[in-house]
């Protein structure tokens, strides 16, 4: 299913903790594995007393970058090379999260790997992160990985989920889900969770909970004809209630032992929200699994 995998890191141990999973990947998969690292673009730079050098040794703080980027994606191409996948390594200048997005249009990645958080992540997680950029922006698909969960990870996968409403956001992410499930002879999770509190009480009643329990069984039964058609052999269906979406996916993963999830960037609204606030923006937050990432197609 894959041929080329995009893994930017900028050598924390975020990266380094998600990158023997990114390694299993693309050795199951015989797939060509990019690590990319992205300085920033050079600051404008002033005159100081110690001439060329901005750094307090007088070192060039470009060069500095540089050469650590270097240290960073030669160390990975290493680690990965003990498992006999082909490397491509790329050290690049600019805007990390545009670099690493036009990095894998360009070359037809796909899929791009992250961490959460990296290098300055700690605990703020993914909110105002290259990686929230990244997913956010990327036509390609972006599988996100918690560090600290990274340990317990393993491919392929035996059990994938695609939440779905039905909309053709989830349409695209159910198509890569049954995709992957065929690929590694998963078996496919095939869920909507109705949100029951989403409506005030005076207006939540037994006919519209019955309404919107028949649109999301009608998704669920669309998501497991995709995933038939595209060779899974295993689909289970599932229609719950929880006081959230989000929350119903996280006990559905608890529940069974879902290893990945696979989820549109946005909804029913259909507008380019990407996913400010969306499920999927908390999913890829709090999820104990990895959670991949897909845009609705764009129209030509």
């Amino acid at each position: 299913m894959f041929d080329r995998l995009l893994f930017p890191t900028d050598g924390s141990d975020g990266a380094d903790a998600v990158l023997d999973h990114v390694v299993d990947i693309a050795a199951a998969s015989d797939a060509t594995l990019h690590l990319l690292h992205v300085a920033p673009a050079d600051p404008e730079r002033r005159p100081s007393l110690r001439g060329e050098g901005d750094d307090a040794d007088g070192s060039d703080p470009t060069e500095r970058r540089r050469s650590d980027g270097e240290r960073f994606v030669s160390d990975a191409a290493a680690r990965a090379s003990q498992s006999g996948v082909s490397v491509v390594t790329s050290v690049e200048r600019g805007e990390p999260y545009r670099v690493i997005t036009e990095y894998a249009t360009e070359r037809d990645v796909d899929l791009v790997v992250m961490p959460t958080h990296g290098r300055t992540g700690l605990s703020r997680l993914l909110l105002g992160s290259t990686t929230e950029r990244v997913v956010r922006r990327s036509d390609v698909p972006v599988l996100t990985v918690r560090p600290g969960a990274a340990t317990d990870l393993a491919y392929p996968y035996a059990d994938v989920l695609t939440p779905t409403d039905g909309s053709a956001c989830a349409t695209a992410a159910v198509t890569f889900g049954g995709e992957l499930a065929a690929a590694t002879d998963a078996t496919l999770h095939a869920v909507s969770v109705v949100n029951v509190a989403a409506f005030g009480a005076d207006i939540r009643g037994p006919l519209l909970i019955d309404e919107l329990e028949a649109r999301a069984s009608d998704a669920v039964d669309a998501a497991s004809d995709t995933a038939a058609a595209l060779g899974v052999e295993t689909v289970r269906k599932s229609v719950g209630r929880d006081v959230s979406i989000h929350d119903g996916i996280l006990a559905y993963i608890d529940e069974h032992d879902v290893d990945i999830v696979v989820m549109g960037t946005h909804g029913h609204t259909g507008f380019d929200r990407y996913m400010l606030g969306s499920v999927a923006e908390k999913l890829v937050r709090t999820s104990p699994v990895p959670v991949v990432t897909v845009r609705e197609p764009r129209d030509e």
